[in-house]
């Protein structure tokens, strides 16, 4: 695989899983390569890893079965290291007691059996533990919320009101010609659809709107992104294609899944990075992605999905930021402040949620999820979110740092949707549409409608 298991393993090490204040560095030792390394953290902080897994509502970690494992894996190598020794003594006994040639032979070949079986063993643990480790999730902030919906940060604008009934964005659509989810479900399969007309100017709208305003003022590299990456990248980043449950699509015949967010291409161009001192400068090093978007969405099916809420495949502005530890909590509100402002310029009514442990995916440490106002919904949905990873996917992804006293760290990641673009247009069409179906276009997107101000009328 493209990411050696080394780094897959190594996230537990180096650090406390106590800490509260993720800011301060996590100094690594070079190399991390041993599982001693690993789980001599995870067994001296076993009440606080209990209490993140129940916190997550995480179920399938056994920790007593690991760390059984664990310490059996270590005992098995003391004795293979023992077994060698012996074996090694006994070659050289050959040569200075040359009458008992035989017996040490004999000896030596059952010495060689032990061994392998022994190794063997070693081999099967070690495959198990690796697999397991990658399961644990990263540290919870301590403010974040234990259960519930989220506590409520900030709320922006207000509900949209009618004097007639609002339509849903699927009939306005049928109205205007700009969706085909029935050809979408003939030619791939239900959760497929075409975006035409007015609908397709506006996607790419919101994309170009999108992408030029995070690069242009707040400095982001735009990058388009693969939208096909290695299983290891995707595990990497706290992801899990191979799982039954995942939601991400796999390619038959081949270790590549596509992505479901741009966050994995966009972090594995960091992978095998070691920034040193003299590049601190470079810090943050902040991207803004494209790609298209792949999600399985098993189990979200009814009502409250229908249209495009929900869809196999979509396209997604992402930000990604790789920083320094002590600048993390800092960028995790410049990107939320970006969010907002996004958020703002399109006129939508909004909320933010400081996302509670139970709802926090692997590689958070902390979410903001920002939900607008849907009217066939009579809801919030989500339509972006923030999260800052702290050190969770760079160990996996080998990403460091080196200071002026050579000592190695691991940096920071962290992630946020600037434009979900189908739920975005669903909320333009929803709380911008008039009595007549007409829709209004946000103001910022007009230039890049040709100068469009509505969707709707006759066509030239």
């Amino acid at each position: 695989e493209n990411l050696n298991s080394v780094n897959m393993l190594s996230f537990l090490s180096g650090r406390s899983l106590t800490t509260t204040v993720m800011a301060r560095r996590s100094y690594c030792s070079a190399p991390e390569s041993s599982l001693p390394l690993l789980f001599k953290k995870l067994k001296a902080d076993l009440p606080a890893v209990r209490a993140n897994l129940k916190d997550r509502e995480i179920t399938d970690l056994d920790v007593d079965t690991i760390v059984t494992m664990y310490d059996r894996h270590q005992s098995q190598t003391l004795l293979a290291q023992n077994l060698r020794r012996e074996r090694n003594l006994i070659t050289a006994s050959i040569k200075n007691e040359p009458a008992r040639i035989e017996e040490f032979k004999q000896k030596a070949k059952s010495l060689r059996d032990e061994i392998k079986a022994v190794e063997k063993e070693l081999e099967d643990l070690y495959k198990t533990l690796i697999v397991d480790i990658k399961k644990f999730p990263n540290e919870t902030h301590p403010d974040a919320p234990k259960t519930g919906d989220g506590n409520l940060i900030k709320l922006v604008g207000q509900k949209p009101t009618f004097n007639f009934e609002p339509k849903p964005h699927w009939e306005l659509g049928e109205m205007w010609d700009l969706f085909d989810f029935e050809k979408g479900a003939e030619v791939v399969s239900a959760g497929y659809y075409y975006t035409k007309n007015e609908a397709a100017l506006l996607e790419m709208a919101l994309i170009n709107w999108a992408t030029q305003k995070v690069a242009s003022k707040f400095k982001f590299t735009p990058i388009l992104t693969p939208d096909v990456v290695n299983f290891s990248y995707a595990e990497a980043c706290g992801f899990r294609p191979r799982s039954e449950a995942s939601q991400m699509y796999t390619i038959n015949d081949s270790n590549l899944c596509l992505v479901g967010t741009s966050e994995i291409p966009l972090a594995a161009l960091q992978a095998n990075k070691l920034y040193y001192a003299n590049e601190f400068n470079q810090l943050p090093a902040k991207y803004v992605g494209f790609s298209h978007c792949f999600r399985r969405e098993t189990g979200h099916g009814g009502a409250l999905s229908r249209g495009l809420f929900r869809v196999h495949q979509f396209s997604k502005v992402e930000m990604f930021i790789t920083c320094l530890p002590e600048d993390s909590e800092r960028l995790h509100q410049e990107l939320l402040d970006i969010e907002l402002e996004i958020f703002t310029e399109l006129g939508l009514h909004f909320r933010v949620l400081d996302m509670p442990a139970n709802d926090l995916g692997a590689p958070a440490y902390r979410k903001y999820d920002t939900e607008a106002w849907f009217p066939s919904r009579n809801d919030y949905g989500e339509v972006s979110s923030a999260s800052n990873c702290t050190d969770y996917q760079s160990r996996r992804l080998n990403l460091r740092a080196k200071d002026t006293e050579g000592q190695t760290f691991y940096l920071h990641t962290l992630n946020a949707t600037a434009m979900a673009v189908p739920r975005i247009i669903m909320c333009i069409m929803e709380n911008f549409q008039q009595e007549d179906g007409k829709i209004k276009i946000p103001s910022v997107l007009v230039p890049y409608m040709g100068g469009k101000t509505e969707i709707g009328g006759d066509r030239e």
